[in-house]
Formats: structure tokens, sequence, C-alpha cells
């Protein structure tokens, strides 16, 4: 296990290196800094000096040396903007985007493995057609309309919930502030995180149904069925245990890539998270919130791939010999 360890930390490193140099490569063609560090009656000659203090003027790889060092630090630059240091700004938003992540992970959760196994038991029943015409439906609509029609149905037409917002919030430790705990904080939740796991939750549950349907074709669930064991346990213990496998792989990386799909989720609800701060940014050319943005997000995508590795270890038995023998 700590060979498969030392051997993700080096894969993240270099994933992290290729995050850090496309970044900077991003930072270094959104046009002159000093365009938004000075103001406009400042002389060319006082600009070529500025130029040459921050070091604009040397070699590219110098410069990047320069970002990467600073970068380790945690120093990703001021937004020129809010005139506070980016990753401060980024990391306040943060626990808002992973509160829309983790509810919309958990309506994925809720339905697709029911949905899924259903329709692996009962393939011809007319439920599990019903559920597969859905799904089809929900991979095939995007994001933004899913979330105009709930809010147009839930908001407009039946004034059920409300229409954007975060709604009101309480204080658990530094800047992390939860909706979790009060009933307008869930309401305020809802829409966003449904629009949001419309995006995943119809390939879970096409997914689930698949491999299980695959696995109970297999030599073991037959000589299960052939012992007389309960069609339960058969199901659940044998079949939808060794299902989780590639579930557990793509589920786990399509979850950490909701935190970049969160962009136009909380665009259109006005979710105040890293997607809604990062168009802003976009929109004001505030490079170094930009670049922020993309460092959080690949850090969050390597952590979430490592953790989804180790589980896989843990639960598929094959890995962990072949990590002993390692």
């Amino acid at each position: 296990m700590f060979a498969f360890l030392f051997r993700r930390f080096l894969q993240a490193l270099v994933v992290m290196f290729i995050i850090s140099l496309l970044s900077f490569t991003i930072k270094n063609n959104l046009g002159d800094p000093l365009r938004e560090m000075v103001s406009q009656s400042v002389s060319e000659a006082e600009r070529e000096q500025l130029r040459e203090e921050f070091g604009l003027n040397d070699p590219f790889h110098i410069q990047y040396l320069r970002f990467l060092k600073n970068t380790l630090k945690g120093d990703l630059g001021t937004s020129y903007f809010f005139k506070k240091p980016a990753l401060e700004v980024i990391l306040a938003k943060l626990p808002a985007t992973l509160e829309l992540v983790f509810g919309a992970t958990l309506i994925i959760m809720f339905f697709s493995i029911p949905m899924g196994i259903y329709s692996a038991i009962n393939p011809e029943k007319i439920f599990s057609k019903i559920i597969m015409g859905i799904s089809i439906i929900g991979i095939s609509i995007p994001v933004f309309l899913t979330a105009i029609l709930s809010i147009y149905l839930f908001s407009i037409i039946l004034g059920w919930l409300p229409s954007f917002g975060r709604g009101i919030t309480v204080h658990v430790i530094g800047n992390w502030e939860t909706g979790f705990l009060n009933v307008d904080g869930l309401l305020h939740l809802l829409l966003p995180c449904m629009a949001l796991a419309s995006i995943m939750l119809p390939l879970f549950t096409r997914l689930i149904r698949s491999e299980m349907m695959e696995v109970l074709q297999t030599d073991y669930v037959k000589f299960a069925w052939a012992k007389g064991l309960h069609p339960r346990r058969v199901w659940f213990l044998h079949a939808f245990k060794n299902t989780l496998l590639p579930v557990i792989t793509v589920g786990g990386v399509q979850i950490g890539t909701m935190v970049a799909y969160t962009i136009l989720t909380e665009t259109i609800f006005q979710w105040p998270g890293m997607g809604f701060l990062f168009l802003e940014a976009v929109h004001r050319a505030d490079t170094p919130l930009i670049v922020a943005y993309l460092i959080v997000v690949g850090v969050i995508f390597v952590i979430t791939n490592t953790v989804v590795d180790i589980i896989y270890g843990l639960v598929n038995p094959t890995v962990k010999i072949v990590h002993k023998n390692s």
C-alpha cells in the first residue's frame, strides 16, 4: 500500500505541475497585468520601469519558476477587484461550492442506486423501461435548461422553492457557513442541487444497471442461486457488492469534476460559490482569481482521484494483492 500511495503522490505532482503550467500560460496571455495595476495617467517610461521591477520582461521559464515558488507558498497574487490575496477570496467561496456538490452527490446516490438495481433485476418491467427512457432524456438535456425549467416549475408556477441565492446560513468555523442546518438554507439548496445532480444521475443509473446485469450473469452468482440463497442476499451481497468496483472508479472521478460543472448552476441560481466568482473574474479579466480557481479545482480533482483509488484498493482484494507484491 505504501508503494501505491507513493506512486499516486508522484502522479499527483505531475498533474499539478501541468495544471500550474497551463494556469501560468493562461495568466500570461490574458493581457498586460500593469493595465489593472496602474492608472492610465502613468507614462510609458514608468510602465517600463515597473515592468522591470515586477520581472515581467524576464524569460518565460524564469517567470514560471518564480510563479511556481510563490504558488508553493500559497501566494497566487492579489485580486485586482477585491484587493485581497486571490487564494483567500477563492477559499472563502469554496464551502458554498462544496455544499452544492455534496447535496447533488446525496441526490445522485439516493436515486441512482435503487433505480439502477431495480432496472437490472427487472429489466422487462414497465417501470424499468420508464427509468431507462427518463435517463436518456436526462442525458440529452443540458444542465442550464434543467435549471431554468426547474425554476419555472417550482418557483414561478408552484411557488414552492426559492429561485436564487443561498438563503440563511449558519456559521460553523472560519469561512465555513452552511445552509444544511436550517430550513431556509435547505430550501435554497434543493433546486441548484437537483439541477447539478441531473448531469450525473442518469449516467450513474445506467452504469449501475449495466454493471449489475453483467455481474448477475457470472458463474459465482449462478452458484449462489444454486445454493438456494435468499434473493436479497444474492442481489445485494454477491451482485451489487461487485458492481460497486467500476461505479467507485467512474463515479468518484465524475463527482470530482462536478466542482467544475458548478459554474453554470451557480450562475443561473446566483449561488455565491467559486464557479460564479470565476465567471465574474473572467468578465473583469481578474487573472489572479482565474489562476487561483484553476489551481484549487485542480487540487480538488487530484485529491478526489487519490481517495477513489485508495477506496478501490480497499474494496477490491485483487488490487490489494498486487500492491503487496509490488
